[in-house]
């Protein structure tokens, strides 16, 4: 056979193969980097930066990284380690203190970050529950369809959030878990929900916690941002309290990306509440093996890391100080955008910035207001308005405010490009009323 014909051959095997959609928030991120712009901000990407847009590395994580240096990772500590980041990530979500962590009443597992732990639930749910479906809050991070579609396991939306108030649709989201089949299953963020900002209450967490009890409903949460809500981790995890205190099963994905600071490490962790040790190791067994058909175990140095930070009462009291740090610049930032978009006149209501809490804010802008931030003024976020209020600092604040303000006042002018794909639009279009970016920056003093 020639060599053109077996380059052929091997060709035909993958002709069928198109190109994925992209996902919406890598997408902002290439178009950021490729945007040769000076001042240039990226509001797309859920991690934390400092005051100067930059990331941080927490001091926790270098007091751990001391005390672990002289360890051997050695193949014979893998399990070890792996163990003590369960049991460590188990006390700081369900409270050291908890029947549950006492009588060793669950099944954990290291995962990888969130997402993994997430994919390792969604396995676990198709194995032993075939026919369930999986209920989404709507809106909701967007992977969270993608992870159980791969698995088959179909997913319903139940409404949220209310666009007009810019707050939880408590009455509708009641509505949907009374309507819903008993025994479903229900994704629920406890805390900063993401892309939103806004959650429940604890009265409407205790409520909600009643109605679930009464349909026999399985609540599984994804602890993404615990600690970047309040600033403080334990009031955070009170809407998995609640449900623990009215005994309900869990199941619950944890994150250490953001406040740890550690996104590329990968370090998260799955558990399941059980009715007792002999369920817990049966459970166990299931999530080990679903494991090792995925990826075995994840690198040992983020999960040690993890659970230095965690055991160690010095180095987790370093840490919890540095958690209120970030909510509390976080915090700020929203007050002075919110400020700045006042002080500038805008006709429009822009106090659900600081009613919303944690990493983003759901900002009300429409596509075609977020394609004029990113077109005209270098500022990228996703299609849906999210902004990730880890990239607001004082330098960029007033220049984002100002921005907005210029691309909501543009009413007539946006129409143009409403209810179209901000992102696959390809026609010059040009508002006089902006100016240029140049000299919009250095009428804001930006460094060009």
């Amino acid at each position: 056979m020639s060599t053109a014909s077996t380059c052929a051959t091997r060709r035909s095997w993958w002709d069928h193969v198109t190109p994925a959609l992209k996902d919406p928030i890598s997408a902002v991120t290439e178009a950021f980097l490729a945007d040769p712009s000076p001042y240039k901000i990226n509001l797309g990407v859920g991690a934390y930066r400092d005051d100067e847009g930059k990331p941080l590395v927490l001091q926790c994580v270098r007091e751990a990284e001391s005390k672990i240096a002289a360890s051997s990772f050695l193949e014979s500590t893998s399990t070890s380690v792996g163990s003590k980041l369960v049991m460590e990530s188990a006390k700081l979500i369900y409270g050291e203190d908890s029947d549950v962590i006492k009588e060793r009443r669950f099944a954990g597992i290291p995962a990888l970050s969130g997402t993994g732990a997430c994919r390792l639930f969604a396995e676990f749910q198709k194995r032993f529950y075939p026919e369930s479906r999986m209920y989404l809050p709507d809106p909701t991070w967007s992977n969270h369809r993608n992870i159980w579609r791969d698995v088959h396991v179909p997913d319903q939306t139940f409404r949220y959030y209310h666009p007009d108030s810019k707050s939880l649709n408590f009455a509708a989201l009641m509505d949907d878990v009374k309507n819903a089949p008993d025994g479903s299953f229900f994704l629920l963020h406890p805390c900063a929900h993401n892309p939103t900002g806004v959650d429940p209450t604890e009265e409407q967490w205790r409520e909600i916690s009643s109605l679930f009890k009464v349909k026999n409903h399985f609540p599984f949460f994804d602890v993404a941002y615990q600690g970047f809500a309040s600033g403080d981790v334990e009031r955070d995890a009170k809407a998995i309290r609640i449900f623990l205190e009215d005994g309900h099963s869990i199941g619950c994905a944890q994150s250490f990306a953001k406040n740890m600071g550690l996104y590329g490490h990968r370090v998260g962790c799955l558990s399941v509440l059980c009715n007792d040790k002999i369920q817990a190791m049966a459970i166990q067994s299931q999530l080990q093996q679903i494991s090792n058909t995925m990826y075995g175990s994840p690198p040992i140095h983020g999960i040690s890391l993890v659970s230095k930070i965690l055991s160690d009462p010095d180095i987790k009291a370093i840490w919890l100080k540095e958690v209120k740090v970030m909510a509390t610049r976080i915090r700020r930032m929203r007050v002075t955008l919110r400020e700045a978009l006042e002080r500038l006149g805008s006709p429009l209501n822009w106090q659900h910035i600081t009613n919303q809490v944690g990493m983003f804010c759901f900002s009300g802008l429409n596509r075609a207001e977020v394609y004029l931030l990113a077109k005209e003024f270098h500022i990228y976020m996703t299609p849906d308005g999210r902004i990730s209020m880890g990239g607001v600092t004082t330098k960029n604040v007033d220049y984002l405010a100002n921005a907005i303000h210029e691309v909501t006042a543009c009413d007539q002018d946006a129409k143009i490009l409403h209810n179209t794909d901000a992102y696959k639009i390809n026609t010059d279009i040009r508002f006089t009323s902006l100016g240029t970016s140049k000299t919009r920056a250095r009428g804001m003093n930006l460094a060009l």
